[in-house]
């Protein structure tokens, strides 16, 4: 009995607080306390855009440094459309290279095909833009964008003048670099869906392809959304790659074949020659929004995960 209690009162020793919860606690209000310092160091210093410029910000199209007159909404649309356009391409091939590698893949072809998905995320995006402006901006030049403009050409987005850099090759590198990630979440998802899924849909005489569309993908429906918004993130916050391939004109068309510009590239390209404290301030606000955007749509998938999850799978009838 005397060993009992000792053990009862170790135990609940244990399973108290103490200090490791306090610096658990901690550490999450240090995060916290991170992003109020951001959006407060940031917020200071695009402080005289804001006072300057107000709402007009966010509905100028004109950027004129020589004359600190500034508008950001042509990065605004750069920075959405071509994220846009890269979940448009990559979202449809990283389900299905996922739902092969994790449903019909043969084991001696899994593992490759994996690694290669792996071996793309961790190429660095200057490579991915050096790519693009040497390979993928030529050919795009000679051969896609001739024929969509030849075959497409009475809709808006596949007319003008077709150079190879522009907002088609930007979406498309983002797409390259948004699919490994997309494509090893989903995979993962759709590899801890349980076995027994899969085996009553067979037993009631389901195919296999049956079986992936109504019960796989409806069961990992929350974590391959959550996939999609990381695939989002990273491509709405891209630098280096689509600086090089864009085109970098602050002017807003919906043809893909013009030349944009996104909010990373021109921080990146003007903070360093910024001369005036208001054009300095400007590019902090454009900073700002950045944060601004990627925080609201992080909310806004926090929110459709859980009402996602809340809802039932329903199957379709055989």
């Amino acid at each position: 009995m005397a060993i009992l209690e000792i053990v009862r009162i170790r135990r609940g020793k244990f399973r108290r607080p103490g200090w490791f919860a306090f610096l658990a606690r901690c550490f999450g209000l240090l995060i916290a306390g991170l992003m109020v310092l951001i959006i407060w160091e940031v917020g200071r210093a695009a402080w005289l855009s804001i006072h300057t410029f107000g709402f007009s910000f966010f509905t100028s199209s004109r950027w004129d440094p020589v004359h600190d007159v500034f508008g950001a909404l042509p990065f605004i649309y750069g920075t959405l459309a071509s994220s846009l356009l890269a979940l448009i391409i990559a979202v449809p091939l990283s389900l299905g290279i996922a739902i092969f590698l994790s449903e019909m893949a043969p084991p001696w072809l899994k593992d490759p095909v994996s690694f290669i998905v792996e071996i793309l995320a961790a190429i660095p995006s200057v490579v991915y833009g050096l790519w693009g402006i040497f390979v993928l901006a030529p050919w795009l030049r000679d051969g896609v964008e001739d024929w969509l403009g030849n075959a497409l050409g009475f809709l808006p987005f596949f007319q003008g003048p077709r150079s190879g850099i522009g907002l088609l090759t930007a979406g498309i590198i983002l797409a390259i670099m948004i699919l490994p990630t997309i494509t090893a979440i989903s995979r993962e998802v759709l590899v801890a869906v349980p076995q027994s899924q899969r085996e009553a849909m067979l037993a009631l005489g389901g195919t296999r392809w049956e079986t992936i569309v109504r019960v796989v993908l409806p069961y990992g429906r929350v974590g391959i959304f959550g996939a999609v918004m990381l695939g989002l993130g990273r491509a709405v916050g891209e630098t280096m790659a689509v600086t090089m391939v864009i085109g970098n004109q602050p002017k807003i068309s919906l043809s893909l074949f013009s030349p944009a510009y996104t909010m990373p590239s021109v921080i990146v390209n003007e903070f360093s020659e910024a001369v005036t404290q208001l054009h300095l301030s400007a590019l902090m606000e454009i900073g700002l929004i950045l944060f601004a955007i990627t925080l609201l749509l992080n909310i806004v998938a926090l929110l459709l995960v859980r009402r996602i999850g809340t809802v039932p799978v329903q199957g379709g009838r055989m």
